[in-house]
């Protein structure tokens, strides 16, 4: 149940994140956010990164084997990792229709997966 826990709320996590880090840039298309400066963009996207921590702090602290949990310190960083790449994709492709998903891209994301395989791997 602690392995379900921590990837949902790392999910959660990167949902925050990716719309923190790049949703802004979809700003210039919305009336009333066309016009922001630079430091209110920023506002926005630290309000919005608050969340990410909000799930982020609990899924490292619930995951953490030094915390009772399944994965160690290495394990959970590759699989936040993975998790943004898959949040990434569905993102860009739903929010930046102009994006492509280019073969070389699934050729990387798929050496990223590899690399989960060996960390988890004993």
């Amino acid at each position: 149940m602690k392995n379900l826990t921590t990837i949902g709320l790392l999910v959660l996590s990167n949902i925050f994140m990716i719309f923190a880090w790049y949703g802004h840039l979809k700003f210039k298309e919305i009336k009333g956010f066309d016009q922001l400066g630079l430091f209110w963009i920023i506002i926005i996207s630290w309000s919005i990164a608050l969340f990410e921590y909000i799930f982020q702090v609990p899924a490292n602290r619930i995951g953490y084997t030094g915390n009772g949990g399944n994965f160690s310190l290495v394990q959970l960083k590759v699989l936040q990792e993975v998790i943004t790449l898959l949040v990434f994709i569905v993102f860009s492709l739903l929010v930046f229709k102009n994006e492509t998903f280019r073969l070389n891209h699934f050729i990387g994301f798929i050496f990223l997966v590899l690399a989960v395989f060996f960390i988890f791997k004993k």
